[in-house]
């Protein structure tokens, strides 16, 4: 029998343990390009560490996962940030773990994000591969490209079924508040 993990919804204050959250409610903004265009400025910074390294940007295309959705393994990036915007505005969930060395059952924490909210891991922090709903999703990443082994992978302890909200099925296209 797998352990069961219960999604909450993402906000800035419960995953501010794990990196950042992306979205427009709440931040710095300001027109700019002659009012033809608001900034919503400075959501996350983009951490590198360790050997000279830059910041890319990827598109990760997702296959969706069903219900219930079973997770095997986390991973983690110890030099530097991760950061996933939806670009087809789907819900998807995150899963993680605090940073450090390995991570027990109890420290996973599972949340879901709303197709117009992104995340930012910070270094270190032990994470779920990507996990799309609904459909096959795009993400725009921002991560670390350069010298040095970035990614570790370790199974976890037993398997673990993440229990989606009831309200889960199609309700996470909604936007937040702006």
């Amino acid at each position: 029998m797998a352990e069961r993990l219960v999604a909450r919804p993402l906000t800035r204050e419960a995953f501010a343990p794990f990196g950042e959250v992306l979205q427009t409610g709440g931040a710095e903004h300001f027109p700019i390009n002659a009012g033809t265009t608001e900034r919503y400025h400075a959501l996350a910074a983009v951490t590198l560490d360790g050997p000279p390294a830059r910041a890319i940007l990827s598109i990760f295309r997702g296959q969706p996962v069903t219900p219930p959705v079973r997770l095997a393994l986390l991973e983690r990036h110890p030099l530097g940030s991760q950061a996933f915007m939806p670009l087809d505005r789907r819900p998807y969930l995150v899963v993680v773990a605090p940073p450090g060395e390995g991570f027990a059952l109890g420290d996973l924490h599972a949340f879901l994000a709303r197709g117009d909210q992104g995340v930012s891991y910070a270094p270190g922090v032990w994470h779920h591969p990507l996990l799309a709903l609904e459909a096959v999703s795009d993400f725009l990443v921002v991560d670390r490209d350069g010298p040095g082994n970035n990614c570790d992978e370790r199974p976890l302890p037993a398997p673990v079924e993440v229990v989606l909200p009831a309200a889960a099925a199609g309700a996470g296209n909604e936007e937040g508040p702006r």
